[in-house]
């Protein structure tokens, strides 16, 4: 992986070496680690830390160039791109309804079940795992174990810049339907994010659970239960609202995790 990492870098440095052979090969050969789990863009460090790969980043950012537009056919489907679809899903272990999609570079676990719905390239799907229909994990996001991404979820993606933090999902995250995650934001273990939730990297979310507001930004605690909110804000043509998410209460203790799950939706009166 160093010898890997050392070409990485300096092709980034140098782009002509983008048309050298052994460049090309060390950059195909660290898509194919993301492919297999191998390697992850961000990875955890310890207890709600996470470190960024910025060199792993450099090199998905770098395969684009180097890849021909190629037609691909499934069945009497036909596209025309760059990156090819991931395939053997059957050895893996993973369940994809038509017309789920993942492309290659992204990785999902065993156990992980796809509906209709888009895995990006550098993406990780961690092992129990539902993408409903119409979800989307964008590029380089972070799915931990079963989670639920409802219908409509969108998570997205960042490239770009290398430094920045993707979409994070803790492991047993339920993320409510039609829910936007984008700008790095970061969920935390088992929490319960509401329908219609828009959470950015620089969103207010505020917890109301207690006699004062606490407030926090792109990042949810664990446990904690979110719904859409709004506060007022000051503008030079008067006050208006603003979208925010409200915390309004926390994921109760339950050795069965789907039946905390309908507890808190059932108390706090969370559609999904």
């Amino acid at each position: 992986m160093n010898d890997l990492r050392e070409a990485i870098e300096a092709a980034w440095e140098d782009r002509t070496m983008l048309a050298h052979k052994t460049t090309q090969e060390a950059i195909r050969c660290v898509i194919h680690h993301l492919d297999c789990g191998e390697l992850r863009v961000a990875e955890p460090t310890g207890t709600e830390k996470w470190q960024v790969n910025e060199w792993v980043k450099k090199a998905v950012l770098m395969y684009f160039p180097i890849q021909k537009m190629e037609t691909i056919e499934a069945g009497p489907f036909e596209f025309h791109d760059k990156i090819p679809l991931k395939s053997g899903f059957a050895d893996l272990g993973v369940r994809v309804v038509p017309h789920a999609l993942a492309r290659y570079g992204s990785f999902v676990a065993k156990g992980v079940i796809l509906m209709p719905s888009y895995t990006n390239i550098g993406a990780y799907v961690d092992e129990g795992t539902m993408v409903d229909t119409w979800a989307t994990v964008g590029s380089c996001a972070q799915v931990g174990k079963h989670v639920h991404l409802s219908g409509g979820v969108g998570l997205g993606g960042v490239l770009e810049p290398v430094q920045a933090s993707p979409v994070i999902i803790e492991d047993g995250a339920f993320i409510g339907s039609r829910s936007i995650l984008v700008e790095g934001c970061h969920i935390g273990k088992e929490a319960v994010i509401g329908a219609n939730v828009c959470i950015t990297g620089s969103s207010k979310i505020i917890d109301v659970t207690g006699s004062e507001p606490k407030e926090y930004k792109g990042y949810v605690p664990p446990r904690s239960v979110v719904i859409p909110g709004s506060y007022t804000k000051e503008f030079p043509a008067g006050a208006f609202q603003v979208p925010c998410a409200l915390i309004i209460g926390q994921r109760k203790e339950s050795t069965d995790l789907k039946t905390s799950l309908n507890d808190a939706l059932r108390e706090n009166g969370v559609a999904v």
